[in-house]
């Protein structure tokens, strides 16, 4: 974590080793493009999907958590 106070009177956070961490857990299966996740499908449940393994899953949840916890912390100003 970098604290930067260079401009006075406001304080940056940043988490690049933390980013750089995390994408290095991916598994090389995930991969892809989107230009924004907020696609007209987003909400929608498909009843028929198969459900991840208990390993993956506990990736998917661990790092969904990272980035809640980056989220809120990096970049502020």
């Amino acid at each position: 974590m970098c604290i930067d106070y260079m401009v006075k009177g406001k304080v940056k956070i940043l988490m690049y080793d933390y980013i750089d961490k995390m994408l290095a857990e991916l598994p090389s299966d995930i991969n892809g493009v989107s230009t924004t996740p907020a696609a007209l499908h987003l909400f929608n449940v498909d009843d028929g999907a198969e459900k991840l393994n208990k390993d993956k899953a506990q990736l998917f949840h661990h790092l969904v958590a990272k980035l809640l916890y980056l989220s809120r912390r990096a970049g502020k100003t």
